[in-house]
């Protein structure tokens, strides 16, 4: 007697693998480097107020994040509406590719890039559009730009890119979107955007102003040191925004996650 049938297609999404834990070795302090985790504490006003949310877990959550949001469009001059948050900027693109594709509807994205990439586009049954890492390790855009067909809704740059390093930078992004069509959603990934001190590099809240078909995806877990709380958030067109808004698992984003963020 058979049970439940899982989906076939699950068959082909390749698992996501996280970063190894070091060895302990006696006498030595190890650090985690593979995820890049910052190995500092946090600050001690965020534990503060960790410790003040921890009294309220018998509650859910602000599921209109109004607070977060509020921060958020004051920080970077964004209107509300534009905002989604999630669990991590992760969390935002599989949100992004549910939103937009329907099945065998394509993502074209750069290879190696981030993990994630494939699996999120495979669980919503999309096709992953992979294109090969030019000279240095970068984004070949040129290339990303001529696998564009009829049926792709999104184009994930991740800048900087993980794993390589390197940024795309402004003249590059610029270029790169004018030959993108109208109704192709551009998702720039800036999840290590604040490690970034290249004054050439793209600046894609910039393109998100000028254009109707730029998202921004940022976190909180690297720079910010909040990778346990699962935090992040989108930068996208109302329309997109409020789609991703629709399809967020209700409640996501814990009390402890917003207050700390």
């Amino acid at each position: 007697m058979s049970g439940p049938r899982v989906r076939a297609s699950l068959s082909a999404i390749p698992a996501y693998t996280p970063g190894r834990p070091p060895e302990p070795r006696e006498g030595v302090v190890s650090y985690k480097l593979s995820s890049n985790e910052t190995p500092f504490a946090p600050l001690p006003s965020v534990r503060a107020v960790i410790d003040a949310e921890g009294g309220l877990v018998n509650r859910y959550p602000d599921m209109g994040c109004s607070a977060l949001y509020a921060a958020i469009s004051q920080r970077f001059g964004l209107p509300v509406a534009d905002l989604a948050a999630g669990t991590g900027s992760v969390a935002l693109l599989y949100h992004l590719v549910q939103a937009l594709c329907e099945p065998s509807d394509e993502v074209v994205h750069a290879w190696r890039s981030f993990e994630a990439y494939p699996i999120a586009i495979a669980a919503s049954g999309a096709r992953s559009v992979a294109v090969p890492l030019g000279d240095g390790a970068r984004h070949d855009l040129g290339a990303m730009a001529a696998a564009i067909t009829d049926r792709t809704r999104i184009v994930m740059v991740c800048t900087p890119n993980n794993p390589t390093g390197p940024v795309v930078r402004a003249d590059e992004l610029d270029e790169f979107l004018d030959r993108v069509p109208s109704d192709v959603l551009v998702v720039v990934d800036e999840a290590y955007v604040e490690f970034v001190r290249d004054p050439a590099a793209a600046d894609a809240l910039a393109a998100y102003r000028v254009r109707d078909n730029v998202a921004v995806l940022r976190t909180f877990s690297k720079a910010y040191g909040l990778a346990g709380l699962r935090v992040g958030f989108a930068v996208a067109p109302t329309a997109v925004a409020t789609a991703v808004r629709k399809v967020a698992l209700p409640f996501g984003v814990s009390g402890i996650a917003q207050a700390a963020a």
